[in-house]
């Protein structure tokens, strides 16, 4: 195998990327509003502002889905345990040690074993948590009949405001990690340009330099 520079993130890809983050950080926003963490709009614009947001958030979630499904990207979610306790260890001890990083991105494998699994637990996971919750919170009026509609309206909110501080945590300690290793730079060129070094197979390679030599710099 050999290190080339290639584009693995597609327009979409980086478009999905950067709108999801804009909507999920005007979620967050509104959200601490909602709950009266500040009082930077009124509280009428804050609960429209969150869910247009979140209305727009589950649209692009379903284009995200179909995209993935047809292109066979969510290959690269596939969890493995093949280094995944190497790429553990390197950020529990050796990124503060000035170790190298154990894991060498792949064409088909761009996202090293511990992010894989990550990036697959919030998507399947905490994704649908925030999204069931925040419809079922949205719709209240069409089940608010019943005995026990208050108490379930309560667990609900609760569920769904536990799943945003999770979404938060993970924001922390994604930008976090974005500060290690390579400069911050290096780490979000990617989803800007599109291209990152990826080890390639000589299948690989002679593949992209026949058959889309625009995804292969060098």
């Amino acid at each position: 195998m050999s290190l080339h520079k290639v584009k693995v993130f597609t327009r979409f890809e980086r478009f999905w990327h950067w709108t999801q983050a804009l909507l999920i950080f005007t979620l967050l926003f509104s959200g601490a509003g909602i709950h009266g963490y500040h009082q930077l709009m009124n509280f009428e614009s804050m609960v429209w502002t969150h869910v247009i947001a979140a209305i727009a958030l589950i649209i692009l979630w379903i284009f995200a889905i179909f995209w993935h499904l047809t292109t066979g990207n969510w290959r690269h979610y596939l969890p493995t345990t093949d280094g995944l306790f190497a790429v553990a260890r390197y950020y529990a001890y050796g990124i503060f040690q000035g170790e190298e990083h154990p894991y060498r991105k792949r064409y088909w494998h761009k996202h090293n074993p511990l992010q894989a699994a990550s990036y697959l637990a919030l998507k399947t996971l905490l994704f649908p948590l925030l999204w069931f919750t925040g419809l079922a919170y949205l719709s209240y009026g069409f089940w608010s009949q019943g005995p026990l509609t208050s108490d379930a309206l309560y667990w609900v909110a609760v569920v769904h405001t536990g799943a945003a501080f999770a979404m938060a945590v993970f924001i922390v300690i994604h930008i976090y990690l974005l500060t290690t290793g390579h400069s911050f730079r290096e780490h979000v060129r990617p989803m800007l340009t599109g291209y990152d070094e990826v080890d390639l197979t000589e299948a690989e390679e002679a593949y992209l330099r026949q058959d889309e030599p625009g995804r292969i710099l060098d």
